[in-house]
């Protein structure tokens, strides 16, 4: 079964599809060792990989350079994030074909004008809406596997008012795409009215300090939402920890206690040393040799 049948399984079932942020195959592995069922690959935190803020600032390839990566560092479904899809309906075929080249199990395609921005700030643009549905069928008719997730994120709700959201997401599911994302809605009435106005799978992005109101997830799924994503809980952390370790190094002039002690073999199990350390050993002994027919 592909990953990408493995994710529209998860779908499938009751409730709700929690899928932390990684950025890099550190925080992927991590969160697979968490327990959860998909991994989001999070742009905003890709971008800040290379060094950038959201901007729209990393290209196609870099973003499925780092996908590819994190696929191949965790046995669960990964979704990703893909733009606008970096450029019109023709770009958007090449995009598909990419990611699922790289074992991605869906991506995001959005309606913002390029370069686009995170969804959380202010002085958005969108293109308009039947360049967007353009992109959407590009990318249903590219996959090569049915089972591919195409999710068609709208940022109309900042720019054209919530009611044009709701529209394109539901030209969206008629134009081939499996879920919407309707980002920032900006009440827990607007909230809770997504999963009801929108006629097929909503995807809820979680964002501590952003535009959209905080649910708890049994509330989102109550609400009928099939898949949350929490994109900058990891990255935010890890910056977090960072400059508070490097802080305590730089004023205390000797090794901080670390926030939680773990060994360097610990560290290294963490990333599958002891597979590696079976097949140290699994060729040394070579296996007794057959003797021949006689």
């Amino acid at each position: 079964m592909t990953q990408a049948a493995r994710f529209r399984e998860l779908l499938r079932r009751d409730g709700m599809v929690v899928a932390p942020g990684a950025y890099d195959c550190i925080t992927a592995r991590l969160i697979e060792r968490a327990g959860f069922d998909a991994v989001y690959m999070t742009g905003a935190g890709t971008a800040a990989r290379f060094g950038y803020p959201d901007f729209g600032l990393i290209t196609m390839t870099e973003m499925v350079m780092n996908a590819g990566q994190i696929t191949a560092a965790v046995g669960l479904p990964v979704i990703a994030d893909a733009d606008t899809g970096y450029g019109n309906e023709l770009n958007v075929v090449r995009t598909v074909r990419e990611y699922e080249k790289a074992g991605v199990a869906g991506i995001h395609i959005e309606d913002q004008g390029f370069p686009k921005k995170c969804g959380h700030l202010d002085d958005k643009e969108i293109v308009a809406r039947e360049d967007w549905l353009a992109k959407i069928r590009a990318a249903a008719a590219a996959r090569r596997d049915p089972d591919f997730t195409i999710i068609a994120r709208t940022d109309a709700r900042a720019v054209a008012g919530f009611e044009e959201a709701v529209a394109r997401g539901n030209d969206a599911l008629a134009a081939g795409a499996d879920m919407v994302f309707l980002e920032a809605p900006q009440t827990l009435e607007e909230v809770a009215a997504v999963p009801r106005l929108v006629k097929g799978p909503c995807l809820l992005n979680v964002v501590r300090g952003g535009k959209t109101p905080e649910v708890e997830f049994g509330e989102a799924e109550r609400m009928g939402y099939k898949l949350a994503i929490v994109p900058g809980l990891l990255i935010k952390s890890v910056v977090g920890i960072c400059e508070q370790m490097l802080a305590e190094l730089k004023a205390a002039r000797q090794h901080p206690l670390p926030v939680k002690e773990i060994t360097v073999q610990q560290t290294f199990q963490i990333f599958g040393a002891d597979e590696w350390d079976e097949l140290r050993h699994r060729f040394r002994d070579a296996p007794p040799k057959r003797q021949a027919a006689k």
